[in-house]
């Protein structure tokens, strides 16, 4: 899912006769053709919009071409024409899903000191993203559950974000341990692990059991946590 940017530097040969003449054909036919390439990405973006959306309501199982040619009133081979495939459409929801979490949760974050504000940073551009999932869903955890016991592309680009996120917020609770944060016996591992756990439980908590007390409990459960993990926290025995 998450593909890396490979850049292509193209150089230019230069040669010591003389400097052939534009073809005025190509000068004209260029910009109509970057017109088109734009407007083209355009709509594939204004698709792909819709679709994250609609992912988010029914679920990336669900989301098929047919549904979101209705919902974007295009035709199913105009929708076609941008993906390929119903999987293939499937991949850029979650591509642009990724994106969407880590432009508001992660970088933000990155912006905060390292080690406990940057962990708090962190769990609260979650908990702030969250808010608003309770209401159309997260396409992390309802990809999960369609996508757990049946192996692909979608599966894999599913796994690989939420691994890439997650080992994001285990750095983080790492370099917290390592300035002073926490306790040097921190398990980072562990704490991510149960603050997870903690996003996880509030889905649940809030979406099928209507719980109202929930998202205070997310809090008060971080809380907890840090000081469990603390750097004067009581060691086991």
């Amino acid at each position: 899912m998450l593909q890396n940017r490979t850049i292509v530097l193209l150089s230019a040969m230069t040669s010591t006769s003389t400097t052939p003449q534009p073809d005025s054909s190509l000068s004209v036919s260029k910009p109509h053709h970057e017109r088109a390439l734009q407007k083209g990405q355009q709509t594939k973006q204004l698709i792909i919009d819709a679709a994250l959306r609609l992912a988010g309501q029914v679920g990336l199982e669900d989301l098929s071409i047919g549904v979101l040619a209705e919902v974007t009133h295009m035709s199913k081979s105009g929708v076609f024409a941008h993906f390929g495939s119903r999987e293939e459409l499937q991949l850029s929801v979650v591509r642009e899903y990724y994106q969407h979490f880590s432009d508001e949760v992660f970088f933000p974050a990155m912006q905060a000191p390292r080690g406990l504000p940057r962990l708090r940073a962190l769990f609260a551009n979650w908990m702030t993203r969250v808010a608003v999932e309770l209401q159309s869903g997260c396409i992390f955890i309802s990809g999960a559950v369609a996508f757990d016991d049946r192996p692909g592309p979608v599966r894999d680009a599913l796994a690989s974000a939420v691994q890439t996120w997650l080992h994001a917020l285990t750095r983080a609770v790492v370099q917290a341990r390592d300035v002073g944060h926490l306790s040097p016996e921190a398990d980072a591992q562990q704490m991510a692990f149960e603050i997870h756990g903690l996003i996880l439980s509030l889905h649940y908590e809030v979406r099928f059991l209507k719980n109202p007390g929930a998202i205070d409990r997310a809090h008060t459960g971080f809380e907890n946590t840090l000081l469990r993990y603390g750097k004067f926290a009581p060691q086991p025995l």
